[in-house]
């Protein structure tokens, strides 16, 4: 199913005649920022985990690409202290986020993606990657000019990433298929509202062939 299969003819006319037609560029110094693809959100063992692996492997050919033209990469996880567990709003709504605590095997980044020592993982403890983090610093310090979120979960923190990092003025893209959800219904309809008010969708092998193709470089 592609992105825009969740949506029937008329949905997709109601949105193209309100004006949701248009189009960003991606630019010369794009970032990579991975949401979320921590072991608890990628190992079914945890409560919060479902089975990832195709995105997973598909995010590392991304990675990879954009490894080898230098872009700058940040991932992101979350983890609680004692302190912040007895005291966010949101582990009241899901109790399980409490699994992802400090010096847990869950917060960790799944190894499968190969992080490498020079990028960086920054700890959240809300839904946005750029909600109280260090992130748009890091952005605009790397001198980025537009940002591709993928990760987990597509209906959750890859939304609220998406939407804050267009309201930080980054053009913004989702690569589609290195995102993952824990029901296709969810995935399929926030990858459709995303792409029709707020990024671009791309797939794994248009950025790797992008990439490719093109000068973009932090060299």
């Amino acid at each position: 199913m592609s992105t825009f299969d969740a949506a029937d003819d008329a949905t997709r006319e109601t949105y193209r005649s309100a004006g949701f037609t248009g189009r960003f560029e991606l630019g010369e110094r794009p970032a990579i920022v991975v949401v979320d693809f921590c072991r608890g959100f990628t190992d079914p063992e945890c409560p919060l985990g479902s089975d990832t692996t195709a995105e997973v492997e598909r995010t590392r050919e991304v990675l990879d690409a954009a490894r080898e033209h230098g872009l700058f990469v940040a991932f992101t996880t979350i983890a609680y202290d004692e302190g912040a567990r007895a005291t966010t709003t949101w582990l009241r709504k899901v109790p399980s986020l409490g699994e992802l605590t400090v010096g847990s095997p869950w917060v960790e980044i799944d190894p499968r993606l190969g992080r490498l020592a020079r990028e960086p993982v920054i700890a959240k403890g809300g839904a946005s990657a750029f909600f109280g983090t260090p992130l748009h610093a890091l952005l605009v310090a790397n001198r980025v000019d537009s940002v591709l979120v993928l990760g987990a979960t597509t209906s959750g923190c890859v939304r609220a990433s998406v939407v804050d990092s267009v309201q930080h003025g980054f053009p913004t893209f989702v690569v589609t298929d290195c995102c993952a959800d824990r029901s296709a219904g969810p995935h399929e309809a926030n990858l459709f509202d995303m792409t029709a008010k707020y990024a671009d969708p791309l797939t794994a092998e248009e950025v790797v062939v992008h990439l490719s193709g093109s000068s973009t470089t932090r060299r």
